[in-house]
């Protein structure tokens, strides 16, 4: 029992921890994320869309929050035009079996895409080659690029035009920071759309 009660106190010792890094974190990160959510109600307003996209965890997390601006986040409203790029098994196995994985959201960005729309890609290392193309073609077509990235925001901090970035190493707690991001960003969206 006393070596439960050891684990437990660590686990809430590093919660606590955890708690102050992401208050540092969306302190840091708070100019960029206010550019975000102006950048983001701008295309909202001008009939433009958002695309998600993210690998592994990251993928979830890109349908999580597309799911937030669709449906609803806390306010009943009109649903606001977000899409994932990750759900669709036939269109991300068809592309990697005819193509390569590396095009996945590249792909699909050219068939969705137009300019003004908002690119937001999350990527806990910054180096993930379809996410890197998936930036690049966002930014060909006239989108603005967003990243939720980590670490050192690897080779996608340069095509982002707004990065949000996590400067740790830890991939459960990038996840963890881009999450509390991703949650401020929908709520505050939603709250401008849904009163101006």
């Amino acid at each position: 029992m006393n070596n439960q009660n050891s684990v437990i106190a660590e686990l809430i010792k590093a919660t606590k921890s955890l708690n102050q890094t992401l208050a540092e974190i969306t302190d840091s990160c708070g100019p960029n994320l206010q550019t975000a959510i102006e950048k983001c109600c701008q295309a909202l307003r001008n009939g433009k869309k958002i695309l998600f996209f993210g690998n592994g965890g990251s993928a979830t997390q890109a349908q999580h929050l597309a799911a937030e601006l669709i449906n609803r986040f806390l306010l009943d409203r009109k649903p606001l035009a977000a899409v994932a790029l990750t759900p669709d098994a036939a269109v991300i196995t068809s592309i990697g079996n005819d193509y390569d994985f590396s095009e996945i959201f590249s792909r699909q960005i050219i068939g969705l895409g137009q300019p003004g729309d908002i690119a937001i890609a999350l990527s806990t290392s910054g180096t993930s080659e379809n996410i890197v193309k998936g930036l690049k073609q966002a930014r060909e077509i006239g989108m603005t690029t967003i990243g939720f990235l980590g670490r050192d925001g690897g080779r996608c901090l340069e095509i982002c035009d707004i990065a949000l970035l996590v400067p740790a190493t830890d991939t459960a707690r990038i996840q963890e920071a881009h999450l509390l991001l991703g949650h401020l960003l929908c709520g505050l969206v939603e709250k401008e759309l849904a009163t101006g």
